[in-house]
């Protein structure tokens, strides 16, 4: 795993880019990962663990009826968490997370294991889905992992 955010320093100094985040599921293990590298200063500007509904709408941005009509874990949330965590940090790439880590939390239509993932670059924003399988911890770790693998592989694709 440590090669994966060398690998997106790497990256990011190359392409003279910063990074932030902002984690609800994952409670700050996407930036203790990425600031295990020595000098990720240069490039990882911070991050807001924004647990609480109230914390994504007053910090970040997330917009109170998105989580009425979506529910806090959705792609909508991930997007708008990705999309303010970018002009909130000022940073040129925000990650964000949303998901249900067990063991309790599920509803009908939301199983345990269910997160988003965004990512916001520009004036473009994505999310992914995945279903986890694990324990709390070892779906917040897949969760901060999946989103790695996906900065890095993005990274590679920019031009």
């Amino acid at each position: 795993m440590p090669g994966l955010e060398q690998d997106i320093g790497n990256l990011l100094r190359q392409k003279k880019l910063t990074l932030g985040a902002v984690e609800s599921a994952t409670g700050g293990l996407i930036s203790h990962l990425i600031t295990n590298v020595p000098g990720s200063s240069e490039y990882y500007k911070g991050s807001v663990t924004a647990y609480s509904n109230e914390i994504k709408i007053k910090l970040v941005g997330v917009k109170a009826d998105t989580i009425g009509k979506y529910g806090a874990v959705s792609h909508q949330v991930a997007e708008e968490m990705a999309q303010g965590g970018r002009k909130a940090l000022g940073v040129d790439i925000c990650l964000s997370d949303t998901g249900i880590a067990g063991p309790g939390g599920a509803t009908p239509d939301k199983p345990v294991g269910l997160f988003y993932i965004g990512l916001a670059y520009g004036k473009k924003t994505e999310s992914r889905e995945l279903l986890l399988k694990g324990n709390r911890e070892q779906n917040k770790r897949a969760a901060a992992e999946a989103a790695l693998r996906w900065l890095k592989e993005y990274l590679m694709g920019l031009k």
